[in-house]
């Protein structure tokens, strides 16, 4: 049997012994949970769909092989090359988002998804991980030219290096994501990039009057439009045989240890492998192994905190937050949905609910972060 032994420092012996494999052991847990929920749950809704049992596991398996592939290829690059990789998925992002203004691929009434060559994604995947390395690039850039404070009124002037450039790229982005609608990614990322921008100094003043105008204008958009308004007053009282009502159904079904082959509602839950996936589990597994699944994510949160405290690097501290944000963002949207304590935005859960770019998506920027801690590590022995 081959044996990687300490011996002399190496780039092969780096990326073993000062890799985090304690995060990937969660990550791979979670891949489990969702091959048990692809076979589980999937399987009923492949029957509803006059479909072979198994056809949401092979349909998610090209993708699971591709995300654990891009997993471990990513967590051997460096920053250099994790920033190349950031630009080139910027560009193919931005561009794609700008597709679906003139020619899109509409599900359930919305036009964030794209077709190429028969392969259907949505751009909002492709500019997660560029999102979080650029804004983690951008934000160290300005503080190496004016300093820890980069937020005065010289930074704010028309030039190459301020704050307007990355304000109007965002702010397009956000804006067709808006337009789509998909309110929920929008809201994600803008949440995401205050986070990282408040870590990286922004005044309290500030950065609440950010977020007070931010919800105001959200406000106000929400109430011109009429499915939001639907799904609002929903909220309010949960209509027999919407998806909120079998969700909360199935997780009132799975009491603490499950139902087993009696599970019925997972049988009639729409989204059951994707959206809705965790009340599924609950019906399936029970509210036991729901909590379960929780403490997996919880951990996984706590690991990229903890790293990010411990951090030398500035970059690695930005891009480190920027990923619990939109980790700890994405789980929370889907669980208060499955819950009924938000309204349904099509959010998936990591690494669990079927979805291809979404699954991969993460995997990219997980192996990006796994990188970055073991460049971190390494740089400051």
């Amino acid at each position: 049997m081959v044996r990687i032994t300490r011996g002399e420092e190496s780039k092969l012996t780096s990326w073993y012994f000062r890799t985090d494999w304690k995060l990937i052991g969660l990550l791979v847990g979670l891949f489990f949970f969702s091959v048990i929920m692809m076979v589980t749950a999937g399987s009923a809704e492949a029957s509803r769909m006059a479909h072979p049992w198994y056809y949401f596991l092979q349909k998610a398996t090209p993708f699971y092989l591709l995300g654990i592939f891009f997993l471990f290829f990513c967590s051997m690059l460096n920053k250099k090359l994790i920033l190349y990789m950031s630009w080139a998925m910027l560009v193919v992002g931005v561009a794609s988002l700008f597709f679906t203004l003139f020619q899109h691929s509409a599900i359930n009434g919305s036009t964030r998804w794209v077709n190429l060559g028969g392969i259907t994604f949505m751009p909002a995947d492709v500019l997660k991980p560029a999102l979080i390395m650029l804004t983690a690039w951008f934000l160290q850039r300005l503080q190496g030219i004016y300093g820890e404070n980069i937020f005065t009124k010289e930074v704010l002037k028309f030039k190459k290096d301020s704050w307007l450039p990355y304000i109007l790229i965002f702010a397009i982005c956000v804006i067709i994501m808006a337009k789509q609608p998909d309110i929920g990614t929008a809201i994600l990322f803008a949440g995401v990039v205050f986070v990282m921008v408040f870590v990286a100094g922004m005044p309290l003043k500030l950065f609440f009057a950010t977020v007070g105008i931010g919800i105001s204008g959200l406000f106000v958009y929400a109430l011109s439009m009429s499915h939001i308004q639907n799904r609002i007053a929903q909220m309010i009282h949960v209509p027999p045989r919407t998806q909120v009502w079998y969700s909360l159904n199935a997780i009132r079904h799975g009491g603490l240890f499950g139902s087993g082959d009696e599970a019925y509602v997972q049988d009639v839950l729409p989204e059951a492998t994707n959206d809705f996936i965790y009340a599924a589990v609950v019906e399936s597994w029970g509210a036991i192994a729901g909590l379960f699944l929780i403490a997996i994510l919880y951990t996984i949160l706590k690991v990229l905190v903890n790293q990010a405290t411990t951090a030398k690097d500035d970059f690695v501290i930005y891009a480190l937050t920027g990923t619990a944000a939109l980790f700890f963002g994405q789980v929370v949207f889907n669980l208060m949905t499955s819950l009924h304590i938000l309204i349904n935005k099509g959010m998936t859960l990591p690494f669990v609910s079927y979805g291809g770019g979404s699954f991969v998506s993460f995997c990219i920027l997980f192996g990006m972060v796994l990188a970055l801690i073991r460049e971190d590590i390494w740089n400051n022995r």
